[in-house]
């Protein structure tokens, strides 16, 4: 054996990928294909096959790819930041690092849909929710939006759809973060809303329909908002503050000063700045908006036997219903960050968490005070941690800094802001009076001068976080235990295959998860001087390149930190491409019936009408349908949104004539991104014939899916479309045109998840990234063959094959058994799986999408689970058990019907141990069938008291 082959450089392949060569025969043999190649001639149409290799490098071994990761990584400068500007250092407490952010418990689950084996990541967003609620002092709080801009944002929104106020001006406190005012202009524009900028004491100069504020302001100034509040509300606007929520542990809450909404950001509740993401961000509201709110809320109800149970409440992916009119199209969140944020304030208490706070306003009051006794200059003499110095030699003590290793923020030639935060030392504060004032600093006295600097009437007095979960758990044994707790009430992919359809539930492997917490990625600020961040811009502008070479695009925007914004993203382009050549009354967006609900929603968001296309019998797209459409509209054609494979799971034989249709009318194609799984190296979005697309990175690129999030969706756009990618006001986007208004708080989305797929890309290479789409392709039929000859496959391609997905059809059994897709899904927990895709996109079924990642043992351990739920049905439909007590009505079973009285027509063992593979590692729900629709009318979104759990 060669030395080459020795050092076994594509050895992560095989360890991505799960069945074995020998299994790849066996699983070829029963779907009846004579090879890998034969079956993917026989699922894909040979006109849009791609004819060549990628251009990507080798695979490189895990070893070789993370030390050439943390080279790259090399490149970044980790200096001090003292920058602020809705950014922080902090001071991650290790026990939550270890055993959630870097525990695949936690991390591999998907969005609690299903509610049952959820029950630990819905309890920690409800303490999320909690604390968001006692900080901000308002009713309801949902479980996390992306950022604060798209926070802001989507406040914004949601005033337009509850003000009585019959203008379409919104005003915009002047001294809101730019990042935010960059996103709410972009949003704006397409909503047809005009943005008034000005003081909050103008704020009820007009009949506003919505005021959004800054507390404090991006300048640190605190301001009582009180009067400005009741002003704007008076003239019927809907009140929003947009609030640091480490302010929030020592001022005044803006529900206090009588606000309607308030949002921000928790990354300052132990979540690392990560070059500006992804964080939690927090929306919290008054109660009478909760029908109006976007996101998601988690609500306690009850399970089938009384116990307290928690779900995601109202409008759990109303977009997948309301289509064009949801109330907005956010389909990721940012789970697992909200799961850190609120469990920051577990560990801390009140007491640590306003320890915290009084040290942070601590340290900025001693350093003002400093700069005054030295004859310096404040801006202002109000704030919380942020003080601006006026200076005539501003530059020279900015450079100073940097000499010394701290970033400052440059506000202009003579003023300069320092941000304090939790990570900030006695020798910080000492090396910066230093700097500031040319004097050694008298820590001790300048400690005894100092005054506070939080005007008496902004100091909050209400108490916060007085629910025993956030004092109870103080001990790292106690938490340590608390959180193990959650996670064993929740199943994750370190227990078993997630075999969603349109999900893409595949190895997020270790190599990859690694790079996330160095802290050369972790550590850095959005806004750090350019030559401080060449490490991320390296890693970025690679994975730029490999993306591009994957899908054929001119150009990729990292900008878009969910796939949902991605969406906005590319319509976003495909609309300021029209404006640029004078056609920007083009506004009519094709959707097929078949498309993601997020399609449609997202549409409406660009103030684009939306046409509906139809699907033919098999599900594809009806091209005469789309014909007639097309002409019907070509006047004002601006877009076609297609998801290819279709949703449907099947390779549409006309999509490059779908595409030449709506090209042919003066529209561009935007290809939805969520089953790129099944194109990667086998074909191209761009090579097919779409404009731009955007790339779930939580997906087909192994970023892991969080619990709910967080997500990537960048998108690939065409030449032409390239020069109107989002840019950003604070940190230009290389390649982006200068003017083009932002998408994201931060230039490049989450950025700190980015190594995840630059590591899978690079320890696939060319070969291994077709192998696993070939094998996700396999597997997928290997799947449909075998069901289908139990439920029946409801669509398939020109050849009888599936793309990456099936769908089987419930519906003909429901008919005859009356069991629905419901109980098929409840039951499946009681065999240690997750259910697939429910009801989407037709109802009555189930999606089902194994991945490339599951072996054939996984696969066949979900068949035959499957299969024996099916003869649990025909036990139903012959009348051995009664249609209204039988194990799958009764589904799931939890460990509280171990106990008591068993009076059921199936045995125990029936309902807990129904295959012999259950009993070695039985995975337990924690309680019974919740109850959606008692949740739902007695919605309570707060914790309850400890002993409802009990």
């Amino acid at each position: 054996m060669t030395l080459s082959k020795l050092f076994n450089h594509e050895e992560f392949i095989a360890r991505h990928i799960g069945p074995s060569d020998e299994e790849r025969g066996q699983m070829l043999a029963t779907v009846g294909a004579a090879s890998l190649e034969a079956l993917i001639d026989e699922t894909v149409p040979a006109d849009i096959r791609l004819k060549r290799p990628l251009e990507l490098p080798p695979a490189q071994s895990e070893a070789t790819a993370l030390a050439a990761l943390k080279a790259v990584a090399g490149r970044n400068v980790i200096n001090k930041s003292f920058i602020g500007l809705g950014y922080h250092p902090v001071l991650t407490p290790t026990v939550i690092l270890r055993n959630v952010l870097e525990n695949p418990g936690w991390y591999t689950a998907y969005t609690p849909y299903q509610a049952e084996i959820a029950q630990g990541r819905l309890e920690a967003l409800l303490n999320y929710q909690q604390m968001v609620i006692d900080l901000t002092g308002l009713e309801i709080a949902n479980a996390s939006l992306l950022d604060e801009a798209t926070a802001a944002a989507e406040a914004m929104a949601m005033a337009r759809r509850v003000s009585k106020a019959k203008s379409n001006q919104f005003f915009v406190d002047s001294r809101v973060l730019p990042q935010t005012l960059d996103v709410l202009r972009t949003r704006a524009k397409y909503f047809g809303f005009e943005l008034v900028l000005g003081h909050p004491e103008e704020a009820g100069n007009a009949a506003y329909f919505g005021v959004l504020f800054q507390y404090p302001g991006e300048a640190g100034d605190l301001i009582d908002l009180t009067a400005p509040i009741a002003s704007a509300k008076a003239q019927g606007a809907v009140a929003i503050v947009a609030a640091d929520i480490m302010a929030l542990v020592a001022l005044k809450s803006p529900g206090e000063m009588g606000a309607d909404v308030a949002v921000g950001n928790t990354q300052r509740f132990g979540v690392p700045m990560g070059f500006g993401g992804p964080h939690a961000a927090y929306f919290a509201f008054r109660d009478e908006m909760k029908r109006s709110a976007p996101g998601r809320i988690i609500g306690v109800s009850v399970d089938a036997k009384g116990k307290t149970a928690l779900r995601m409440a109202l409008q759990t992916r109303e977009q997948h219903i309301r289509r064009e009119k949801a109330n907005s199209n956010i389909c990721t969140s940012q789970v697992l960050l909200a799961n850190m944020a609120g469990m920051y304030a577990v560990y801390h208490g009140p007491e640590g968490v306003k320890r915290i706070a009084a040290r942070i306003h601590r340290l900025a009051a001693i350093f003002a005070q400093a700069v005054k006794a030295a004859g310096g200059t404040l801006v202002f003499d109000r704030f919380f941690d942020t003080v601006q110095v006026e200076l005539a030699n501003a530059d020279a003590v900015y450079q100073a800094a940097l000499q010394a290793g701290y970033n400052l923020r440059r506000v202009s030639a003579n003023v300069l802001g320092v941000s304090f935060h939790e990570a900030a030392t006695e020798d910080d504060l000492a090396a910066l009076i230093g700097l500031f004032t040319g004097k050694d600093a008298d820590l001790s006295a300048l400690d005894a001068a100092a005054a506070d600097a939080i005007p008496a009437g902004l100091k909050r007095t209400s108490a916060i976080l007085t629910h025993p979960v956030f004092n109870s758990h103080h001990s790292e044994h106690e938490m340590l235990r608390y959180l193990k707790k959650l996670e064993n009430r929740d199943l994750a992919m370190n227990h078993s295959m997630i075999s969603l359809g349109s999900c893409t539930m595949k190895l997020n492997a270790t190599s990859e998860m690694i790079p996330i917490t160095w802290p050369e990625f972790a550590n850095l600020h959005p806004f750090a001087p350019r030559d401080q961040v060449q490490g991320y811009l390296a890693l970025i502008e690679g994975l730029q390149q490999q993306l591009m070479a994957i899908t054929g695009f001119d150009a990729i925007s990292m900008q878009p930190n969910s796939g949902a914004q991605g969406e906005y993203a590319g319509l976003l382009a495909i609309s300021r491409y029209h404006e640029a050549r004078g056609e920007g009354h083009r506004n009519v967006c094709l959707i097929p019936q078949s498309a993601h609900g997020t399609n449609p929603a997202t549409a409406q968001m660009m103030n684009m009408q939306v046409v509906v296309v139809k699907c033919d019998e098999n599900g594809n797209v009806d091209i005469a349908d789309l014909k007639a459409r097309a002409e019907q509209h070509s006047a004002n054609l601006a877009a076609l949104m297609i998801t290819y494979p279709s949703t449907h799971g099947v390779f549409e034989a006309g999509i490059r004539e779908i595409c030449e249709i709506v090209h042919a009318h003066g529209g561009q194609v935007y290809m939805d991104g969520a089953n790129l799984n099944a194109q990667v190296g086998v074909t191209r979005p761009a090579d097919i014939g779409a404009d731009v697309s955007h790339m779930n990175l939580h997906k087909t690129f192994c970023i892991p899916h969080g619990g709910g999030g967080p997500g990537m969706g960048p998108i690939g756009l065409k030449a032409h479309l390239a020069p109107f990618m989002a840019n950003h006001v604070v940190a230009e986007v290389p390649g982006a045109q200068a003017g083009q208004s932002a998408v994201s708080a931060a230039p490049f989305g989450s950025a700190s998840i980015l190594p995840i797929s630059y590591m899978y890309i690079a320890m696939m290479g060319a070969e291994g990234m077709k192998q696993a789409t070939e094998n996700a392709l396999l597997n997928a039929n290997y799947i449909a063959r075998r069901l289908g000859e139990h439920y029946p496959v409801l669509y398939t391609g020109a050849n009888g094959r599936v793309a990456h997905e099936c769908i089987i059809d419930l519906r003909p059994l429901k008919a005859a058994s009356g069991i629905t897709e419901v109980d098929v899904a409840k039951r499946l927990m009681d065999y240690g799986f997750h259910a697939p895709t429910m009801s989407f996109p037709v109802p009555g079924t189930l999606m089902i999408e194994p991945t490339e990642s599951e072996s054939k043992a996984e696969l066949d351990r979900f068949i035959d689970a499957m299969a024996s739920i099916r003869r649990e049905i025909d036990k139903v439909q012959n009348g051995t058990w009664p249609k209204d007590n039988n194990p799958l009505v009764n589904a799931p079973h939890s460990k509280a019907d171990i106990v008591g009285e068993w009076d059921r027509p199936y045995s125990r063992e029936e309902a807990f141990f129904p295959l012999p593979f259950v009993l070695e590692n039985k995975f337990w729900p924690s309680v019974n069938r919740i109850d959606d629709v008692y949740g739902d009318r007695n919605l309570i979104c707060s914790c309850p008291s400890t002993d409802s759990y009990l």
